[in-house]
C-alpha cells in the first residue's frame, strides 16, 4: 500500500518554525495565523512521528470549549486525517499510541503538572495570559529529550513573562529560541471579512489598532498625545491643493522620514510618504521623486544636517531650507497639530498612522502617573510633519518680564 503524502501550505514567514528549537514563539496581531500555523504542525508532527506526546495548554481553561481542542479537530478534518486520530471529549488520540492533552495551569497543582514531564510537545495558547509561576514550573517540566515548547500570544506588555523570555536580548544569539512575529499581512489567506473589520478599526478605533491587529503593546490612553483625532482612510488630493513638505533625517536606526500634506476646512490631509533606514546620500533624490510635485514646492528639513540639505538644493535643484527649532519647538508644533479640528491620513501612510497611533507622552513606571514629557520614540514622521509646517508653526513662549529688572524711577 502507497503511502499519502501530506501537504500543508505555510505561510513563507513561518518557515524558520519548521526547524527543531526548544522554545518557538510567534507572536503578533488577529488574524496572522499563528494558532492554525502551530495546530498544522502540531497534527503533522503527529502524523510522522508515531507515538507522539503533546499538551496544549492555557494559563487559565474552565473547558474544552476554550482551547485548541476544536481547531485541532478542524485541522485533521481539513487534512483528511481523521481515519489515522481518534477525537475524545478530553483527548485527542494519535498514531502509535501517542495523545494529545489539554491543560489549566492554574487549576492544577504542581504535582499534577509535574506528571506531563514524558511529552514531546507543549503549546501554550494565549500565552500573554501565562504568569510567571506558570512559566517557571513548565519549563522544567518539559524535559523529554529533544522536546519543545512552543508560545502563541498576542503582546500585552513588555513585562509579560513569556514576553520578557522569548523576546529578551538573551535570547537574540540562542539557538534554542526561534520567536516570529506575525500579523495579518503575512497571512495569505487573510479572509476578507476580517480585512473590513480591520481597516474599520484602523478608521474608528486609531488608538487600539496597533494592538489588536499588528502585535502592538496594549497602550495607556491616557498617554497617548493623540488619542481622538486621527481617522486612517483613502481620500481624494483636489488639484489646487496648497502642498506642505517635510523631512526629518535618519540617524543609525532611525529613518529618513518624508511626508507631504495639506490643509483643507481646517483639517490636515497627509497624503503621501515616504522613508527608509541607511539611505546613502547619492540615492536620497530618487527617494524624494517618490512624493508626487515635491521638486516644485518648498521644503522644510531638520536644520540638523546642513551638508545634506546643501546637497540636495545646489546639485539636485530641490526647494529645500532647513526648518526653525527653538526651546519647546517640539511641543509647540504638537499643539498646532492637536488645534486641527482633525488629522486624516490616507491609508498608503502606513508608518504614519503607525506613529500617531504610538505617539505618547512618558508615565512613571512606578505609580502609572503621566508625565510631561515625551517619549523620544516613534516620532520620525511626526517630526517631517512638524518640519513641513514649520510657518504655521509660533514660538508660544512669552519674552521675559523686563520691567521687573528696570530701575527704580
Amino acid at each position: 500500500m502507497t503511502k499519502k503524502q501530506l501537504t500543508i501550505m505555510t505561510p513563507r514567514a513561518f518557515a524558520p518554525l519548521l526547524q527543531p528549537a526548544r522554545y518557538k514563539g510567534l507572536w503578533g496581531g488577529r488574524g496572522s495565523g499563528k494558532s492554525h500555523f502551530f495546530a498544522g504542525l502540531l497534527i503533522e508532527q503527529a502524523t510522522l512521528r508515531p507515538g507522539l506526546r503533546a499538551v496544549c495548554i492555557r494559563e487559565i481553561q474552565k473547558s474544552l470549549t476554550v482551547s485548541v481542542h476544536q481547531l485541532l479537530r478542524d485541522t485533521i478534518t481539513r487534512l483528511n486525517l481523521a481515519h489515522l486520530f481518534t477525537v475524545l471529549d478530553k483527548e485527542i488520540r494519535t498514531p502509535g499510541g501517542g495523545v494529545i492533552l489539554f491543560q489549566g495551569m492554574q487549576a492544577h497543582n504542581a504535582e499534577t503538572i509535574k506528571s506531563l514531564e514524558g511529552m514531546d510537545i507543549a503549546w501554550v495558547e494565549e500565552a500573554q495570559s501565562l504568569s510567571a509561576t506558570s512559566l517557571k514550573l513548565l519549563r522544567p517540566t518539559i524535559r523529554k529529550p529533544h522536546s519543545e515548547i512552543w508560545f502563541s500570544w498576542n503582546p500585552n506588555h513588555p513585562s509579560d513573562p513569556v514576553d520578557a523570555f522569548m523576546r529578551g536580548t538573551n535570547t537574540a544569539d540562542d539557538p534554542s529560541f526561534m520567536t516570529i512575529c506575525a500579523n495579518w499581512s503575512d497571512n495569505p489567506w487573510f479572509p476578507d471579512v476580517l480585512n473590513q473589520e480591520r481597516k474599520r478599526d484602523q478608521k474608528l478605533r486609531p488608538q487600539d489598532y496597533d494592538h489588536i491587529w499588528e502585535g502592538g503593546y496594549q497602550q495607556h490612553h491616557d498617554a497617548l498625545i493623540f488619542p481622538d483625532r486621527i481617522t486612517v482612510e483613502e481620500f481624494s488630493t483636489p488639484e489646487n491643493s496648497r502642498f506642505y513638505f517635510g523631512v526629518d533625517w535618519g540617524f543609525s536606526r532611525d529613518p529618513t522620514a518624508i511626508i507631504r500634506c495639506f490643509i483643507h476646512d481646517d483639517v490636515l490631509h497627509i497624503d503621501h510618504e515616504a522613508g527608509g533606514t541607511h539611505i546613502p546620500l547619492d540615492t536620497l533624490p530618487a527617494l524624494f521623486d517618490r512624493i508626487p510635485a515635491i521638486r516644485r514646492w518648498p521644503i522644510r528639513a531638520d536644520s540638523a544636517r546642513p551638508e545634506t540639505i546643501n546637497y540636495l538644493k545646489t546639485r539636485h535643484h530641490f526647494r529645500i531650507t532647513a526648518a526653525r527649532k527653538w526651546p519647546g519647538s517640539v511641543q509647540d508644533g504638537i499643539e498646532r497639530l492637536r488645534s486641527f479640528r482633525a488629522i486624516r491620513i490616507h491609508s498608503r501612510c502606513i508608518e504614519t498612522a503607525r506613529e500617531f497611533r504610538l505617539y505618547r507622552y512618558k508615565s512613571d513606571p512606578l505609580t502609572g502617573d503621566i508625565l510631561p514629557q515625551i517619549e523620544d520614540a516613534n516620532n520620525h514622521y511626526i517630526d517631517a510633519l512638524r518640519y513641513a509646517l514649520d510657518g504655521l508653526i509660533t514660538n508660544r513662549s512669552s519674552l521675559p518680564d523686563f520691567s521687573r529688572f528696570a530701575p527704580p524711577t
